[in-house]
């Protein structure tokens, strides 16, 4: 079994950051990709912001130039630093990771249980 333990959620003024992070536990034989999403009331689920194994990344149009996602490996973390942020970014934002997992080195999906970002004057 994998758990996702984020953390660094809160309430930012606009323009402000915040850093999000993702640790990852438990019979993980490797990561091949982790990521960030969110999800906004009455919106369905978007992608924020992707990191491959490889270290390609992927952002959403909205964010990028504002957020950049990061990894340390060792750790089986994944971090979101997020700047210059807008109203329009608060949401609940979820971890999610695809890793091979024991037994049997089989690929899974994983998502954490979201942590809220508010973005309010």
């Amino acid at each position: 079994q994998v758990q996702l333990v984020e953390s660094g959620g809160g309430l930012v003024q606009p323009g402000g950051s915040l850093r999000l992070s993702c640790e990852a536990s438990g019979s993980i034989k490797s990561i091949n990709d982790m990521g960030w999403y969110r999800q906004a009331p009455g919106e369905q689920r978007e992608l924020v912001a992707r990191l491959s194994s490889g270290g390609s990344t992927n952002y959403a149009d909205s964010v990028k130039g504002r957020c950049t996602i990061s990894s340390d490996t060792a750790k089986n973390t994944v971090y979101l630093q997020m700047n210059s942020l807008k109203p329009e970014d608060t949401a609940v934002y979820y971890c999610n990771v695809n890793a091979r997992v024991a037994p049997g080195n089989i690929r899974k999906n994983y998502w954490g249980q979201g942590t809220q970002v508010t973005v309010s004057s």
